[in-house]
This record gives structure tokens, sequence and C-alpha cells, in this order.
């Protein structure tokens, strides 16, 4: 099993949290920083699943799970600077390890667009559940197919927005808020304002020529939300640990029992391993 502990992180004005994983047996040999999904606009640290928190601790890595603040109230420089911000926290306060970026979905865009970036200790490695690097365009700029197939959502459902930084979107509190993005084709205005041109140079890894670190990327040819072409595109453009599954849903790996999912977790974990 593992010990369980939660962190305050002070930073301006605000307090975000991060949740502690570790194995009660053994110490950890490296550690797993983790950002969770949610499109920017919802979401929790604790969306892991259990499966995988007990898979990643018995083979001796502890997690560090991350919330961060989410759009609308929230835009992609303030969100990408405390991603970064929470790296450097592991770094200076928690462990002198070796560390691994790990997201899901959103997540992992967050965390490619972090090992982009120069940290006082870099990672070992990135690691990205279905994630996105904005390479391939239209997908995330037009109403979407999918989310259009449910029922529709109407533009109030932000008005539950404050001025406040929100840093815990709960999944029945602000999951509307993405599919009304994803209906309307308007998901980008939420977490980005400015000139499009600067978008795609500081928000996209489309300038991006080389990760500082190992990747492994995961994603499923049918995924309905994230593109796989987007998939493609990453895994063309940078040196990378490949994981493809044909499952009709986006974050696949949340039917723990499938084969696909444990699998996948095995891939993940000699990855690791790999790149300690």
């Amino acid at each position: 099993m593992y010990k369980k502990f939660e962190t305050d992180i002070e930073r301006d004005n605000y307090i975000k949290k991060a949740t502690i994983y570790i194995s009660d047996k053994r110490k950890p040999k490296a550690y797993i920083l983790y950002f969770h999904g949610g499109g920017l606009v919802y979401g929790t640290r604790e969306d892991l699943p259990e499966f995988h928190i007990k898979k990643f601790t018995e083979n001796d890595f502890g997690i560090v799970a991350f919330d961060y603040p989410l759009a609308p109230e929230s835009k992609i420089d303030f969100i990408t600077s405390d991603v970064s911000h929470s790296i450097e926290y592991y770094i200076n306060n928690i462990s002198s390890l070796p560390y691994f970026l790990f997201g899901r979905s959103a997540g992992a865009y967050l965390c490619l667009l972090a090992s982009s970036m120069t940290f006082t200790k870099p990672p070992n490695g990135v690691i990205s559940y279905y994630g996105y690097g904005f390479l391939c365009r239209g997908w995330f700029e037009k109403p979407s197919e999918y989310y259009n197939t449910l029922p529709q959502v109407n533009e109030n459902c932000i008005n539950i927005c404050t001025d406040e930084i929100c840093t815990n979107g709960k999944l029945e509190n602000r999951y509307s808020i993405y599919v009304y993005a994803r209906q309307s084709g308007k998901w980008k205005d939420l977490f980005y304002t400015g000139r499009e041109k600067f978008f795609f140079v500081y928000s996209s890894l489309s300038m991006c020529e080389k990760l500082s670190c190992s990747a492994f990327f995961a994603h499923s040819i049918n995924d309905p939300d994230v593109s796989y072409d987007e998939f493609k595109a990453l895994s063309s453009k940078y040196r990378c640990k490949t994981y493809i599954v044909s499952e009709p849903m986006h974050d696949f790996d949340r039917d723990t029992a499938s084969e696909s999912t444990k699998n996948l977790l095995n891939s993940t974990i000699d990855f690791i391993n790999n790149n300690m």
C-alpha cells in the first residue's frame, strides 16, 4: 500500500495544494510530478485512478499531484507559470531525486510545454497520456462533432466563474463549461486572449524543435476529443516512446480493468526505469 500526504503551496496571493503519495514499505527512487486533465477549465489533482497510484508506488515511485489555476479565471500564460512554479517547488522543497513530468490530456499539454522550458534541475522524462501541443489546426478551433452529440450547453454556464483564482474544478460544477466551449468552438477563447500568432509562438509546441528530455506519448486512434493527428504530429516531431490503442474513448486508461490500461502502465514504468 501507500502513504498519502497533503501540503499547501503559497504563491503570491493564493494557496494551491499538492498531494504526495509514497510506498509505505520502501523509499522512492524517483518522483512523478502529476498534472490533471480537464481541458484547462475543470479537474483536480485527485483525478488519478487508484490503480495508477498503487502501480507507481508499488514500483517505488513517489507521486506529487499538483493543482493549478483554471480557465477562464486564469489564462494560459499564468497557468504555465504556475506549473513551472510547482516544478521548482518540487526541486527546492520536496526531493533531490530524479523526476518525471506526467499529465493526462490538458495536464499532458502543460507538461509538454514545461518540458520545453529550463529548470534548475531538468526532468528525466515527460509522459503524455492523450496530450496535445496544438500542432494541428482545426480540431480545437471549430465546433466538435463529438461534443455536439451531447445535450446542448448554454453560454450561461460560465456565470459560475468569479474573479477569484480557481485551482479546484470539480467535475459536477465545471464540466459543462468545457462541453459548451467545445460545442461552440470557443474553447481557446476561454484560456487565451491575444494575437493569434503569439498563441502558436508561446502557448503551443509549434516553435519547439526539441524537448529537454525523453518523451512517452500514449493515445487512442479513436479518440473523440483530442485529434489523433495531434499524436502523430507530436510523435513525428520528437524522439519518443509511443503507446497506441484503438479504444473509442479519450481517457481510455479510466477503464483500469482493461488490458490496454494494464499494458499502458507497464510500458510507462519501463520508460521511467530506462530514463533514470
